[in-house]
């Protein structure tokens, strides 16, 4: 039901809900709240009165309880807000109940109604205003273009109005799950439930900001960011500059890649973490020439192959090792061994987690596994052939991606009886999957169904102690967004929407589950990632109102270009279903504070500057200090993926065919090594991402692959 008709239902009920003006000024004699059969609930204390101005009510209340009172005083509200809307039988009931309150707030001026005051992830517009009074207590307003949710925030105007700071600050997104009023239907219904959350979020953020402000704490310096609007690319920062700058390559560059890619039939696959300049270079490529595709590490390897078939003779990898091998083993399994891979560095291309696996200490994880049967090794993409091939002879072995990973796992569990699943080799992917899994144990039935349908709270729970993982493998890039970030993002974000790989320490991963729930965040893969904004500004368009989206980028900064391009093809105003309605979109890099160099306005030698389109930058110097930080600024930036340069593809692409053998070193051989047990290791590794294959299409582990599992013996064992 919306709005309009449930308006219409109260105009023609036979007995209205009575006026209560008093219910969100805190300052009636005593506190009632309406019951279906208007009981009062009264508190044992009388509150303070005073009239600001005629038919209004100003809120003194809470200063005739001491400290201890008040404390108790905001969860006895929101208890009687819950068992108040628990008692209203009717959803039609309930939706009066909200139009009721939401006549009784005051109006917001047109003042407060402005961007600052907006608050993220809400279906209708809505505002909010904090401030602390002379004695430090929170005074709230609030506001919205829809009569349920205004109905929504007057509730929690009321019910945090007048409380200390701390309190409202205690207030945590559960506590609300009481109020929630069942409206609609579920999708509709979710919508609703995230409005008081990401109220009460925005509320807390304003709280913080003030109290520090008062307590004389130097604000944070906010994240380096990039704002899309249909007028053009906006960066804020030095790195954000960096990263805005090769957004518009230079045409000379594009024109000679472009000309030489279809000479020689090359297609070219690159991985989303790329340096920013060789993105945008390949962005403006594609439009010209077809074969060009920037994804994650498992659609690269399908990539080359619809390559290979439309006359691709050869294939380049912008990536780390592994994928150039992924990208030869695939192309080779599907009958194309006269196409050539090159990879774009005469120097080996490592990754942190690939390396983690390709140890002695993986191994013995491994031995362990294989003295476990029925055992099954559930093994990352993003790991290196012969990776994949030993462990597939110690224990049966199935890929994943960061998409994937958790309906393979439940799939598995679910499948095999008594199974013990070991995956790896990413500690923090690991150790979020089993809390993910923790939290379910929270859930009900239905609610685990609706994640896998053969799953249940008591397998959950059985399956807890047979899920193991790797302690000791992590990607460098994903390690950055550690305490520090958390804490900033806490801070100054935690009302924005909030993107996390699966690869990210355990209190990002958190943080943006959280953010999950409500409605505000994603926690998966970079292709998750993506989709996840593309359909958030999708939906701000499809509404059809002005709008500032904000997003954090939980992962590698290399992103930003692919989803630049997403987001400025979204809000083309030539595509684009909005009559006349500005949505900008914010995408923020939360990098360490240490590892970008800045420049002062004020230093007599500012920066030379560059004019871009229609924007004018700095030159930006390079980094300051940083593992793993690429030379154009922040610390989210992987340094292996920066070795595939602009003038290693060009000069790969300019010297195929290699007759006089002058890219050996860059081409990605067929693999002639084998097993311990005497078999190709390309064959054998292989198997491995088939079988995630079978899964995928399937939804189901394949029988051969069960057949082994069910088979697996202490040694020996040949695959």
């Amino acid at each position: 039901m919306d709005a309009a008709a449930a308006m219409a239902a109260i105009n023609t009920t036979t007995a209205p809900f009575p006026a209560n003006p008093s219910f969100f000024s805190n300052s009636a004699p005593r506190f009632t709240l309406l019951q279906p059969h208007k009981r009062s609930i009264p508190f044992s204390k009388p509150l303070k009165c005073t009239h600001s101005k005629p038919n209004s009510l100003s809120c003194s209340a809470l200063t005739s309880f001491s400290p201890s009172e008040t404390a108790q005083l905001l969860p006895s509200k929101l208890r009687h807000l819950a068992h108040e809307f628990q008692s209203l039988a009717e959803p039609l009931d309930r939706v009066k109940r909200l139009l009721h309150y939401a006549g009784l707030m005051p109006q917001m001026e047109d003042s407060k109604r402005v961007d600052h005051n907006r608050v993220m992830g809400c279906t209708a517009r809505v505002w909010v205003e904090v401030r602390l009074d002379d004695e430090g207590k929170v005074r709230l307003a609030a506001d919205s273009d829809s009569e349920i949710t205004r109905g929504y925030c007057a509730c929690l105007v009321w019910a945090l109005n007048g409380s200390e700071p701390e309190e409202v600050l205690k207030v945590k997104t559960e506590d609300l799950l009481g109020l929630n009023v069942g409206l609609g239907s579920s999708g509709t219904g979710r919508s609703r439930m995230n409005t008081w959350h990401n109220v009460l979020v925005s509320m807390q953020k304003k709280t913080k900001q003030l109290v520090a402000e008062k307590e004389g704490k130097a604000p944070f310096e906010p994240f380096p960011s990039l704002v899309v609007s249909s007028d053009g690319v906006f960066p804020k920062g030095t790195y954000a500059q960096a990263q805005a700058k090769y957004l518009f390559p230079n045409e000379s560059q594009v024109n000679e890649l472009v000309e030489v890619l279809k000479e020689k039939k090359i297609g070219v696959v690159a991985h989303f973490y790329m340096d920013p300049e060789v993105q945008g270079i390949l962005t403006a490529a594609k439009k010209q020439w077809p074969h060009i595709y920037i994804s994650d590490s498992l659609v690269m390897a399908d990539t080359a192959v619809k390559m290979a078939k439309a006359g691709c003779e050869f294939v380049t990898v912008l990536g780390v090792d592994f994928m150039s091998e992924n990208v030869r083993s695939i192309l080779d399994q599907a009958g194309y061994n006269e196409v050539g891979v090159y990879r774009m560095s005469n120097e080996r291309i490592g990754c942190s987690l690939a390396d983690a696996a390709a140890t002695p200490v993986y191994m013995d994880y491994l031995h362990a596994a294989s003295n476990a049967a029925p055992s099954l090794h559930v093994i990352y993409i993003n790991t290196k052939l012969e990776t994949k091939a030993y462990a597939h002879e110690l224990v049966p072995t199935i890929t994943c991606t960061s998409s994937n990973v958790v309906q393979t796992i439940l799939q598995a569990f679910a499948q095999v009886p008594d199974l013990s699943v070991w995956y790896g080799p990413d500690s923090y992917m690991g150790a979020n999957i089993k809390e993910l899994f923790l939290q379910m144990t929270h859930m009900t039935d239905e609610e685990i169904a609706a994640i896998h349908p053969e799953h249940s709270l008591d397998s959950i729970r059985s399956l807890l102690p047979r899920l193991h993982y790797f302690q000791d493998g992590t990607c460098i890039v994903h390690h950055l967004f550690g305490h520090e970030v958390v804490e900033k993002i806490k801070e100054m974000y935690c009302d924005a929407f909030l993107t996390a790989h699966l690869e990210v320490p355990g209190e990002m991963f958190s943080l943006a589950m959280e953010a999950k729930q409500r409605g505000m965040g994603v926690v998966g893969s970079t292709q998750n990632i993506l989709d996840f904004i593309k359909d958030r500004v999708q939906e701000s368009l499809d509404r059809n109102m002005d709008d500032h989206l904000q997003f954090v980028l939980g992962t590698e900064s290399g992103m930003i270009t692919s989803i630049v391009a997403a987001v400025r093809s979204l809000l083309d105003p030539t595509k684009s279903s909005s009559q006349g309605s500005k949505v900008a979109v914010e995408i923020v890099f939360p990098v360490s504070s240490d590892s970008i160099s800045s420049t002062s306005s004020n230093s007599p030698s500012s920066p030379h500057s560059v004019q871009l389109g229609d924007i004018k930058l700095p030159v930006v110097p390079g980094v300051a200090s940083g593992e793993g930080c690429s030379i154009h600024g922040g610390c989210a930036s992987c340094p292996y993926m920066k070795m595939n340069s602009l003038d290693s593809l060009l000069k790969v692409c300019h010297h195929l065919p290699d007759k006089e053998n002058i890219l050996s070193e860059y081409k990605a051989d067929q693999f002639k090594l084998q097993t311990p047990n005497g078999k190709s290791v390309a064959d054998v590794g292989c198997e491995p991402i088939l079988h995630m294959r079978n899964f995928q299409a399937a939804k189901k582990l394949p029988e051969k692959l069960v057949d082994q599992i069910l088979h697996l013996q202490d040694n020996g064992r040949s695959m």
